[in-house]
């Protein structure tokens, strides 16, 4: 009897794995949750892999090119953070609901770099490939 208990507790226990990983930024529906989950990635978690999971193929290469968080924050967007709240610009909804296929996201971000408090704006452009957002191309400064 204790054998089937093990047996099931072993199917359970590889049917809670199973699940979709919540982790996983390339399942996010909304244009500027991806943007957001993309800086958290690169700049909180320290992951670049996971953010160049949600870039076209073309920009996908070019941030894995620099092997480091560090070097695409640095020398991509021209912005260094030790931790960072990012923030959408309200404004992005709109532009979405006119073009459903694309949208161009701004976000603000409030962090510190070596103690010190830095503010910045950037702008992303995205699109919609096979239902899934995809961060097409880094815009100009807005500002």
């Amino acid at each position: 009897m204790s054998f089937i208990k093990y047996i099931l507790l072993g199917l359970a226990f590889l049917a809670s794995g199973c699940g979709n990983d919540k982790h996983d930024i390339t399942v996010i529906d909304n244009p500027e949750l991806v943007v957001i989950a993309f800086f958290d990635a690169l700049y909180n978690e320290k992951n670049i892999e996971k953010a160049a999971s949600v870039c076209s193929p073309k920009l996908s290469r070019i941030i894995l090119h620099y092997k480091s968080p560090q070097a695409v924050g640095r020398h991509l967007f021209n912005m260094q953070f030790d931790k960072v709240d990012i923030t959408p610009d309200d404004s992005g909804v709109k532009v979405r609901e006119q073009f459903k296929d694309a949208a161009v996201i701004t976000v603000f971000f409030d962090g510190l770099y070596r103690g010190d408090k830095t503010k910045d704006v950037k702008r992303l452009s995205l699109i919609q490939v096979d239902d899934k957002w995809v961060i097409n191309k880094i815009l100009k400064d807005p500002f």
